[in-house]
């Protein structure tokens, strides 16, 4: 047994702590605060996860929308109280409304955000308010408190707990997401402080200050409307928008003075027509869920998943979970060529094994090449593995489930690995996404009667709550209207 340290060492131990760390003035607060973490840790740990971030939920890089969502944020940034980081502004592949910061100044916004917004100074005040977070050195403190990647995505924990380390270099990372720093919760101390400090910077930079009460409004009937749905976190887990900080901010608005200067889109037509086309829901482009099946239309291929399962898709794989979280199916890429075994050939490299090759035996799936092989991991968990060449990619379709229930679930494997197929003609044709496109009401015309004539795929209510209208209410002449529209998908030139 170890020994444990004297009171006298104890002292002394924390006394080196706070040496090494270090004493500094927090630069929103202005009180002294202990700094276990250096600046140059903070971007370290910023870049690290950024990486994560991207990598697992994606970043819309070529939307016409981020150059503009970077030029808004620098304009806050430079009224920010804390110059010591370099503040990044991403737009997240993501339809649930989001914002969220993490350490070192790389802040994101969801599309599902955008569709929310109506005017700038909205915008800016959620962008201000996460600047906050990192002014305040909020994301920091938040660094201890880790929680499970699964809740990330919706699928069940137990899923997470049959990634060993030897399933994870087969299937990759299902559990090192720290999304703890995206959707744990703040405080509400932090989160009233980063509401002024985003509403204080806000105003510096010439935007109404009052907007963001205005946009949290927004959120809680958003949170009210989609109660009863099941959903993935927030930003009203991290953030909820109750009626008191609604209030709260709503005053602290009161006190302050936006500067003259023109905004960077010139009237709220001028600024909706920025989020004209942005993709809300599934974008087809990732390959969308229907029902229980996935079909990716730039890649051209179709799976079929157990019924009850629930279905998950980011960037890097797709991910089906059992309904008791016993078992999941991970599909990814495993390797480019034509040749499946070479996705055995990665496997044993990646878990440095000798035998995977020699134990995986040739198959046919669909008419497309294939091979397969089963393994055991650490002695509790069973795979069974597929790989599929086509398209010039070998996809990896790995069953994982414990040792003792790996029998009885070893066919639900085999009927997924076997109904991957290419897209039907049909199938490919009928693939929708919705965008959000605008609409000009016509004199005295109704919420209801303007979504009829558009067509929109959203209910009355939600294209109330999207416009920050009541359903009731009489349109103006001319009066612009968000709605989501089901469009074809037009598919990119498919990898053959």
């Amino acid at each position: 047994r170890r020994a444990q340290p004297t009171g006298g060492l104890l002292l002394v131990t924390v006394f080196a702590m706070v040496v090494s760390a270090g004493c500094a003035d927090n630069p929103v607060s202005g009180v002294p605060e202990l700094a276990l973490i250096s600046t140059e840790q903070e971007k370290k740990i910023g870049s690290e996860e950024a990486k994560k971030v991207e990598q697992q939920m994606g970043l819309l890089h070529d939307s016409r929308f981020v150059p503009y969502l970077n030029q808004l944020g620098q304009r806050l940034a430079e009224q920010s109280p804390r110059k010591d980081v370099t503040y990044q502004f991403h737009l997240v592949d993501m339809n649930e409304p989001n914002a969220f910061a993490l350490p070192g100044g790389y802040i994101y916004v969801s599309r599902g955000l955008l569709a929310l917004t109506n005017s700038e100074d909205e915008l800016a005040g959620v962008v201000g308010h996460e600047i906050g977070h990192v002014a305040a050195r909020h994301s920091v403190q938040k660094i201890s408190k880790q929680g499970p990647f699964a809740v990330l995505f919706g699928i069940v924990s137990g899923i997470t707990g049959l990634v060993s380390p030897l399933v994870g270099n087969i299937v990759g990372g299902i559990g090192d997401f720290a999304q703890s720093l995206v959707f744990s919760p703040y405080s509400r101390s932090q989160e009233t402080e980063a509401d002024k400090v985003g509403q204080e910077m806000a105003a510096k930079a010439g935007w109404d200050p009052a907007a963001l009460s205005i946009f949290l409004h927004t959120l809680g009937r958003e949170v009210d409307l989609m109660s009863k749905e099941p959903r993935k976190p927030s930003f009203f887990d991290s953030h909820p928008a109750t009626p008191d900080r609604v209030a709260k901010t709503a005053e602290h608005a009161k006190e302050l003075v936006p500067v003259n200067r023109a905004p960077i889109s010139p009237t709220r037509e001028a600024f909706l027509a920025r989020l004209d086309g942005l993709v809300v829901g599934q974008r087809a482009a990732n390959g969308i869920i229907k029902k229980h099946a996935f079909l990716h239309p730039d890649f051209n291929f179709f799976l079929q998943f157990p019924e009850k399962w629930q279905v998950e898709n980011s960037p890097q794989k797709i991910v089906a979970g059992a309904p008791d979280g016993a078992a999941a199916v991970v599909v990814g890429a495993a390797a480019e060529g034509n040749d499946p075994f070479d996705g055995a050939r990665a496997v044993e490299k990646a878990t440095k094994s000798s035998d995977i090759v020699s134990k995986t035996t040739s198959v046919t799936i669909g008419g497309l090449p294939a091979a397969h092989t089963q393994i055991e991991a650490d002695g509790r968990v069973k795979l069974d593995i597929t790989w599929i060449a086509y398209g010039g990619l070998i996809y990896q379709l790995a069953g994982i489930a414990p040792i003792k229930q790996f029998e009885a679930l070893q066919p639900v494997f085999h009927s997924v690995a076997h109904s991957f197929r290419p897209l039907t003609t049909s199938e490919r044709a009928n693939i929708k996404e919705k965008r959000i496109r605008l609409v000009k009401a016509r004199a005295g015309e109704t919420i209801e009667a303007l979504a009829g004539r558009a067509h929109s795929s959203w209910e009355i209510e939600e294209v109330a709550v999207a416009n920050g209208l009541v359903s009731t209410d009489s349109l103006r002449e001319g009066q612009v209207l968000k709605i989501a529209v089901e469009e074809p998908y037009e598919s990119k030139e498919t990898r053959r």
